[in-house]
């Protein structure tokens, strides 16, 4: 427990400042964390990063995490830099010619699906900060993921008592699952009041609360995905850079889901 509380005090001062600066800062910071991202969902399938297709899969996130602009701007105006991320997919799809059909389309699949799910998480991250009123919208973002998990894992202790997917992460409870919805639904209201967020969402302060709902519950899907993905490959933690932790998918498992369905609900 010392451990993790060390871990989390250390992590959230170097991280707080880079959110609270965000810009470029916060761009190259979540681009970082896209990569290691990338190398722990490698490393748990046993494959080296620091090869052709684990340098494209990285090259890949990058591009999604990162603004066209100023990143981008060199590209024609009309162009989007999803043209360069599928130029990353066709280079890694043209591995199975180079290596005459040693490299397979399934083989193939891997690098650009981890691409996909770590750079499209944290460039919505990214894409919440970018607004004048970012830091409101990222905080909103982060209250509700730690208000889910600090209120399942509490009211799970205590009440739980019907296992919620007993195949993928056993000690999770339906319990929980609903005690951690009703911790977000109650943090955000209170958020949405003391800084009258609700004007930066264009939405009354009912409609976010059950939008709350909807992110919350996507929260604790996408905790569960990295449990089965950790599951599949016979791991505990996804890495080992957070001591007492995990990696950095084990903190941001729920992160990656929340922020692109707040940009599909327009709160972003």
């Amino acid at each position: 427990m010392q451990k993790r509380v060390i871990t989390a005090v250390v992590a959230l001062a170097v991280f707080i400042p880079i959110i609270y600066v965000g810009g470029i800062t916060l761009q190259l910071a979540a681009a970082i964390l896209a990569v290691i991202g990338v190398y722990e969902l490698f490393r748990m399938k046993g494959l080296k990063l620091i090869s052709f297709e684990g340098i494209l899969s990285a090259l890949g996130a990058v591009i999604l995490v990162l603004p066209r602009n100023p990143w981008f701007s060199f590209l024609p105006i009309n162009t989007d830099k999803w043209m360069l991320f599928y130029l990353v997919v066709m280079l890694i799809l043209g591995l199975s010619v180079i290596s005459k059909n040693m490299y397979t389309i399934d083989e193939a699949g891997f690098p650009i699906l981890a691409s996909l799910y770590v750079g499209v998480g944290f460039g919505n991250f990214v894409s919440a900060r970018m607004d004048n009123d970012g830091l409101i919208v990222l905080m909103f973002a982060f209250f509700i993921v730690w208000a889910t998990d600090i209120g399942a894992y509490m009211i799970g202790r205590k009440y739980g008592k019907n296992k919620l997917w007993p195949e993928i992460s056993p000690n999770k409870t339906v319990e929980g699952a609903l005690g951690g919805i009703l911790s977000a639904v109650v943090v955000a209201v209170i958020y949405l009041l003391i800084f009258n967020a609700q004007t930066y969402f264009n939405h009354s302060l009912f409609v976010v609360a059950c939008m709350t709902i909807v992110l919350s519950i996507v929260g604790q899907f996408g905790d569960l995905v990295e449990s089965a993905i950790k599951r599949y490959f016979g791991v505990k933690d996804s890495g080992k850079l957070l001591p007492g932790h995990g990696g950095i998918l084990d903190r941001f498992d729920s992160m990656l889901f929340v922020f692109p369905i707040m940009h599909l609900l327009g709160l972003i």
